[in-house]
């Protein structure tokens, strides 16, 4: 596994997922009612777009970043995705936006969702190049399953193609991208048991 471990939370915060308060409205910026979701093919230019938006966020943000990783599908070499970069930047404390946000807002992305019931996740977008910016705290279980799930899928080629089977299915009965993750979870959720059980996590 690439990512420290050290500073992650114990098994079973990360095998609980956790679901915000349904009451809560995340949305800073209006919610697209119709959205179009294109699968393009592996692009050996998304790491290189990571890496290049990695150095952009790491200097503009010397003193608050503690982690910033390449998670989702474009991390995730031959895996079918959208044209989307999507980063985990933890910070020390989400729900200190001062700290990050504007100079984010500096480098074009919006803060577009904010979820104070779902591990104080925030999500910044940024339109050219596409990119959703993921912010969490430290040992934050939902960055762990990120992780593990990247990594077992760069690792697991026959769960990348069911995970990619799954993708495609979603996609063609979905009109956003929220239902678009709701219709891929029942596989994602699989795909996690076998991670939890290769780690013997009970």
């Amino acid at each position: 596994m690439s990512s420290d471990r050290v500073d992650w939370p114990d098994p079973a915060a990360i095998m609980t997922f956790l679901d915000g308060d349904p009451d809560e409205d995340p949305w800073v910026t209006p919610r697209l009612q119709t959205e179009e979701i294109p699968l393009e093919a592996y692009s050996e230019e998304w790491p290189i777009r990571f890496e290049a938006l990695r150095r952009q966020i790491a200097d503009a943000l010397p003193e608050t970043v503690i982690q910033i990783e390449h998670i989702g599908s474009t991390s995730v070499p031959g895996l079918e995705s959208k044209p989307v970069i999507d980063i985990d930047l933890i910070v020390p404390d989400p729900t200190c936006e001062q700290a990050y946000v504007p100079a984010l807002t500096a480098l074009g992305y919006v803060l577009t969702i904010r979820e104070r019931s779902w591990y104080e996740h925030r999500m910044l977008r940024l339109h050219m190049p596409r990119v959703n910016l993921h912010i969490f705290g430290p040992q934050c279980p939902e960055h762990a399953r990120h992780l593990l799930f990247r990594d077992w899928l760069c690792a697991h080629p026959e769960d990348q193609q069911r995970y990619a089977q799954a993708k495609h299915q979603s996609r063609d009965c979905s009109v956003n991208m929220v239902e678009y993750n709701q219709n891929k979870q029942a596989v994602i959720r699989d795909i996690y048991r076998r991670i939890f059980e290769h780690h013997s996590w009970q």
